[in-house]
């Protein structure tokens, strides 16, 4: 694992467990505490990643929700006529049948 942070090849420490690491008994202290920040950075590093997806994913819901609140309602369709109850719809048959009878 120090060869991969000495060569700055991260993917191949992270695979080697660098998330993971803890201070090596035989390593200098100088080696271990470059250790430990390599580690403590790239856990900082990926939890402000993980924030940047969550408030781009956030911010993109609250578009949606904004969007669909400022979208007017639905007109109703043209297809559908107004359906009368048949009783309804026999009185006003009677009342222009008499307008009719009136007017000829």
């Amino acid at each position: 694992m120090h060869r991969a942070l000495q060569e700055e090849d991260w993917d191949a420490a992270l695979t080697l467990g660098l998330l993971q690491a803890t201070a090596c008994p035989t390593c200098t202290p100088a080696c271990t505490a470059r250790l430990l920040a390599a580690r403590d950075a790239r856990r900082f590093a990926l939890a402000a990643r993980e924030r940047y997806r969550s408030r781009t994913l956030r911010l993109a819901r609250i578009k949606a929700e904004r969007d669909a609140a400022r979208r007017p309602p639905p007109a109703p369709a043209a297809t559908q006529a107004a359906v009368l109850p048949s009783a309804a719809a026999d009185a006003l048959a009677r009342a222009l049948a008499k307008v009719k009878a009136r007017h000829t």
